[in-house]
């Protein structure tokens, strides 16, 4: 997998000069020839094209965008997956696509166009591969633009000036059904044309079948879900899609999905029956491993040509690197608690109090989530765990008060005030005075990664994220400009989870005949058993779409595709509504020698409101001061 996109450097000689505009010719310095009558032009022609795909990767931020080496403000900091010390309440993205994706397009146009007056210097079966991959990046770029502004300009050819006139280059919004449909075309013509291996990076026939999957079910929810209209004076549907379609845009993510039944698995490697670590490791496995059958398109990452900061940015403090970041990323209580194995209260909360009101006390931190289900401590480091051979520490404090009778709450519930400074020894930054036990030992108040009062690079949370970090990294490699972990931009579990939504939708809509709502049963079992969570005991038992949903914000947690679920739900300013997500802190009760947990929303008071109008992106004002053909979305 660790194979370099060898050819970049001199991609950039022949590659398009990019411009906000939505069509732009290519300065060539080589001639078509040159390019198109060799199996090597054509590698670099898509190596460029591939390195340009639209992924919200290692690299992505809401607020920098795609391919933006400093990333803070991590988008699971925008989702109640996570609290981020740079991201202190609900924010769209900040950054200009539409001019990113236009060159792109024009790049798979260009290739549409042109290859075909070359197709007699190769086998037809090679043609046909890589007309279906330029259909296949067209596709996937209209669908990261779709997914933004809704309906966009539908561009399926090159754009020439002069030869063509200023009036015919403004192109107007198509609606968002016909991009969806375009998209759907794309992906089809890929999938029948495309063969049916390719090499790690690139796209194949069921690269395609994945992503009509996803594509569909995003089109589907939007026809279901969406409120948001906005016409044109042709009454094209610019924002949103007719109710009517949901069930035929579900259906096709449901068939898309199929066709790769057989042709990619879960990985289970290390997976064993009943045993938890086994699962664990299995879970955290899946995201290195470089032949791994769950992959479906990757992007890879190769020191010192291409890296990222992942490591740097989120490692807990106890194992920063030299660049002195860390813990970007820290799991909020609200995600953990999606997860099987914790105790819980009816509600579905963490349950920190016994019968009586008081802590329930500890001799480790780690205890309380002994029998958390294994995909859990493979995706988060919670208090107490092992991480790189060092057990993470992370605490709030040490309480001094006595413990007799018990410990009752520091502060009333859903109190974002400070904790009360009698009784309670905590850190305001790493640099700590240990505190000196009644058994003549010493302590840190917070630990070596623990929740500093006035210092950055701690856990906001209580915990730590786990997901994609490099359990091998040694310290003097965890870097900003070092990380090279490949990227799973479409992996099978994502597949099934597809599949199964598709089912459930189709069932919830009355839609029989095919046994939907089995086949989701069946789909969410299969990746609960892996993940090594509870089973639903029976078909009956899924008998709600959010079973479905929480199935995936776990599996798919950290992995950013979280947002785009939720604001294709249109559930995203239900669940932000001044919110304030909530936190685990850990206490250490010097005179029982034993730890409790008491949970509480952010004390940062970090509140989450989701715009509605963000459902929708602004089109850049740049782009419509060039067209007045182009209308702005509703709001802005």
């Amino acid at each position: 997998m660790k194979r370099k996109i060898f050819l970049l450097v001199i991609v950039c000689i022949i590659g398009q000069v990019s411009c906000t505009d939505l069509d732009i010719p290519p300065m060539n310095v080589i001639q078509d020839k040159d390019v198109f009558t060799t199996e090597g032009g054509i590698r670099i022609y898509m190596a460029r094209c591939y390195s340009e795909l639209p992924m919200e990767d290692f690299r992505y931020s809401p607020t920098r965008g795609t391919n933006h080496f400093w990333i803070i403000n991590p988008t699971p900091a925008n989702t109640g997956e996570a609290l981020s010390r740079d991201l202190n309440g609900a924010t769209a993205e900040q950054f200009n696509f539409w001019e990113r994706a236009y060159p792109l397009i024009r790049e798979a146009n260009y290739f549409l166009q042109t290859m075909p007056s070359y197709a007699g210097s190769f086998p037809e079966a090679d043609v046909n591969h890589w007309l279906g991959e330029a259909r296949f990046i067209r596709a996937m770029t209209y669908m990261a633009l779709a997914k933004r502004y809704g309906g966009v300009p539908i561009v399926d050819k090159v754009l020439n000036y002069p030869d063509q006139s200023i009036d015919e280059l403004k192109i107007p919004r198509a609606s968002e059904e016909a991009v969806y449909d375009f998209i759907a075309d794309d992906l089809d013509f890929a999938y029948e044309n495309m063969k049916p291996s390719s090499e790690i990076g690139r796209a194949n026939k069921y690269t395609a079948a994945a992503f009509k999957s996803r594509a569909m079910l995003y089109a589907g929810s939007i026809a279901k879900y969406n409120q948001v209209q906005l016409f044109d004076g042709s009454q094209n549907r610019l924002c949103g899609i007719p109710a009517t379609r949901a069930n035929d845009y579900f259906k096709a993510a449901y068939d898309a999905a199929g066709l790769l039944d057989g042709h990619y698995s879960l990985y289970l490697k290390s997976w064993a029956a009943s045993d938890k670590q086994a699962q664990m490791q299995n879970y955290i496995d899946l995201f290195f491993d470089e032949t791994s059958p769950e992959n479906i398109l990757v992007k890879d990452y190769q020191y010192p040509e291409t890296v990222h900061g992942y490591d740097a940015y989120n490692v807990p403090r106890q194992l920063m690197g030299g660049n002195g970041y860390s813990a970007e990323v820290n799991p909020t209580l609200n995600f953990v608690e999606l997860f099987d194995g914790i105790p819980k209260k009816p509600d579905g909360t963490l349950q920190t109090l016994d019968a009586g009101g008081k802590y329930i006390l500890y001799d480790n931190t780690l205890d309380l989530f002994a029998n958390a289900e294994p995909r859990l401590r493979a995706t988060v480091i919670v208090p107490g765990d092992m991480f790189k051979n060092q057990s993470i520490e992370i605490y709030r404090g040490i309480y001094t008060g006595s413990v007799t009778g018990g410990i009752s709450r520091l502060l009333p519930e859903g109190s974002t005030s400070p904790y009360p400074s009698a009784n309670i020894v905590s850190s305001a930054n790493a640099q700590q005075t240990p505190y000196t036990l009644p058994d003549g030992s010493k302590k840190n108040p917070a630990g070596l990664s623990g929740v500093f009062t006035a210092d950055g690079t701690c856990s906001v949370s209580g915990f730590s994220v786990r997901k994609y970090l490099d359990p091998e990294r040694p310290t003097s490699e965890v870097l900003e400009n070092r990380s090279d972990q490949t990227w799973i931009e479409m992996r099978y579990a994502e597949v099934l989870l597809n599949r199964a939504e598709a089912a459930y939708e189709l069932y919830a809509a009355g839609q029989t005949g095919a046994g939907y709502q089995q086949e989701a049963f069946t789909l969410i079992n299969r990746i609960r058993e892996r993940a090594g969570a509870d089973l639903l005991a029976s078909v009956a038992a899924l008998n709600n779409i959010n079973i479905v949903r929480n199935e995936r914000r776990k599996e798919l947690g950290f992995e950013n595709k979280i947002w785009w679920d939720l604001k294709r739900w249109r559930i995203l300013d239900r669940e932000q509504n001044g919110t304030i997500y909530r936190t685990l802190m850990p206490f250490y009760a010097a005179q029982a020698g034993k730890y409790f947990f008491d949970a509480r929303p952010d004390e940062r008071n970090s509140r989450y409101t989701f715009d509605t109008r963000w459902y929708y992106q602004e089109i850049p004002g740049s782009e419509i001061s060039k067209s007045q053909n182009l209308i702005q979305n509703p709001g802005y």
